[in-house]
C-alpha cells in the first residue's frame, strides 16, 4: 500500500469511527449490585432532557424496585422464537436499527442468544447496533470477562460459561463501576432484593460469601481503573503527545491445552492492562506435526488459537525443532518487550531446558532488555 493510499485509508477510518455509536458499559462485581436499576434511572434522566431513548432489552429478574422503573419508558418489543417447544424472547436487533433511537438500553451483555438468532452472542448484536450509528448503554458482571475466566474460577469455584472478549469492554467509550461493600450486597441478598427467598441460603453459602465478594470487588475496581488508563493513553497518542513506553507481549505455548489456555488469558490480561499489542507463538516441533499429534490435541490447539484471536492476539505458528531459537528470532522481529511462558512443569519449558541454547536465550533476552515472565 502506497503512502497516498495509507492516508486515504486513515481518513476513511476516521469517518467510519465518527459514524459509530457511543458505547457505555456498567460493570459490577456480581448480580444484584444495581446495574440494571442504574441504567433505567439514566434512561429516565435522558428522557427528561429530551433524548430519544428506548429499552431494547432489560432483565429485571422480577426485582420489584427495578421493575417499577420500567414504567413510562418506551420499550422495543422483543423478538419471539420457539426453541425446544417453548416460546422465548430475544433482543430484536432489526427493530432497534429500523427505529434508530438516539440511545438504546441493552442489558445482559454476555448473554448467549437462542439458537437460530442472527448472532450467537448479545455483545455481537450490540456491536452491530453501534456500527449502525446508534448509541448503546449496557451492563455486565466482572466474572463474564474472558481473560479473567481462570481467576474467577479460582475465587468462586465456578467456571462461567457466558463470556465476552476483552475487546468488547475495550471498545467502550465509558465504563462505570457500580460498587457496593460486601456487607451492603449481603444485606440486599438477605432482604430478597436479588433472588427469591428459597435461593437465598444456597447463595449465601456458595457464591455470596464475604471473601468471594471482596475479591470480585477488587477485580471490578481494577478493571475500571485500567480502562481509564487505556483511554487516557489513547487520547495522549491521538493528540500527538509523548505516550508511555510501548510494550509488546508474546505468549509462548505448547500443545498442552489447559496450560496454554491459562498463558493466553494471562498474557492477554497483561497486554490489556498496558493497552499493548500481543502475539501468540506456537512452535510446532517434529513430534507435534499433524501426522503424529493426537486429534484431541489438534482440536485444543485450534480452540486456543480461536481464544487468542478473540482476545486480540496475533497468531504466529512456526514449524521448527529449535524452540528457543524461534522464540528469540520472533521476539526480535516483532520488537517484543515481554515474553510470557507457563510455569516450569509445562512441556514448553522442558523443551527449552533440553536445548543447548537456553543460556543463549537468557543472554539474548538480557541484552535486548526483554523481560521473561513465568506465569503461575
Amino acid at each position: 500500500m502506497t503512502e497516498k493510499e495509507n492516508h486515504v485509508k486513515h481518513f476513511l477510518d476516521l469517518i467510519q469511527q465518527s459514524r459509530k455509536g457511543k458505547f457505555k458499559v456498567y460493570i459490577g462485581m456480581s448480580a444484584g449490585v444495581g446495574k440494571t436499576y442504574r441504567m433505567l434511572q439514566e434512561a429516565h434522566t435522558l428522557m427528561r432532557n429530551g433524548i430519544d431513548v428506548k429499552i431494547g432489552y432489560i432483565e429485571t429478574h422480577h426485582r420489584k424496585e427495578t421493575h417499577e422503573l420500567l414504567e413510562g419508558l418506551p420499550v422495543i418489543p422483543r423478538r419471539k422464537l420457539f426453541y425446544k417447544g417453548k416460546e422465548l424472547e430475544e433482543l430484536d436487533i432489526q427493530a432497534v436499527i429500523s427505529l434508530r433511537p438516539e440511545i438504546v438500553i441493552i442489558d445482559e451483555l454476555a448473554h448467549t442468544n437462542i439458537e437460530g438468532s442472527k448472532n450467537d452472542k448479545r455483545w455481537q448484536d450490540v456491536m452491530e447496533i453501534l456500527d449502525a450509528g446508534i448509541n448503546v448503554i449496557s451492563a455486565v458482571n466482572i466474572q463474564h470477562i474472558e481473560s479473567l475466566n481462570e481467576e474467577i474460577k479460582d475465587i468462586t469455584g465456578i467456571e462461567v460459561k457466558e463470556r465476552i472478549p476483552d475487546s468488547v469492554l475495550a471498545a467502550a467509550d465509558e465504563v462505570v463501576n457500580i460498587d457496593l461493600t460486601a456487607d451492603e450486597l449481603i444485606t440486599r441478598l438477605k432482604e430478597g432484593k436479588i433472588y427469591a427467598a428459597e435461593k437465598i441460603p444456597t447463595a449465601l453459602g456458595n457464591f455470596f460469601t464475604a471473601n468471594n465478594i471482596l475479591q470480585l470487588r477488587e477485580l471490578a475496581l481494577k478493571e475500571v481503573a485500567s480502562q481509564v488508563v487505556r483511554k487516557v493513553e489513547t487520547q495522549i497518542s491521538s493528540r500527538g503527545l509523548t505516550a508511555l513506553k510501548s510494550n509488546r507481549f508474546m505468549a509462548c505455548i505448547s500443545s498442552n491445552a489447559e496450560t496454554a489456555r491459562n498463558v493466553i488469558r494471562k498474557t492477554a490480561r497483561l497486554a490489556s492492562y498496558y493497552n499493548s499489542p500481543w502475539i501468540l507463538l506456537y512452535v510446532q516441533t517434529p513430534k507435534e506435526n499433524t501426522n503424529k499429534i493426537a486429534l484431541d490435541k489438534q482440536r485444543h490447539l485450534i480452540n486456543n488459537f480461536k481464544l487468542a484471536t478473540e482476545l486480540g492476539g496475533e497468531i504466529i505458528r512456526v514449524e521448527s525443532p529449535h524452540v528457543s531459537r524461534v522464540i528469540m528470532e520472533t521476539a526480535e522481529q516483532k520488537h517484543i518487550t515481554t515474553i510470557c511462558i507457563g510455569k516450569p512443569h509445562m512441556n514448553l519449558f522442558r523443551v527449552i531446558l533440553a536445548t543447548n541454547i537456553f543460556n543463549q536465550l537468557l543472554k539474548k533476552l538480557s541484552v535486548s532488555e526483554i523481560d521473561l515472565v513465568i506465569l503461575s
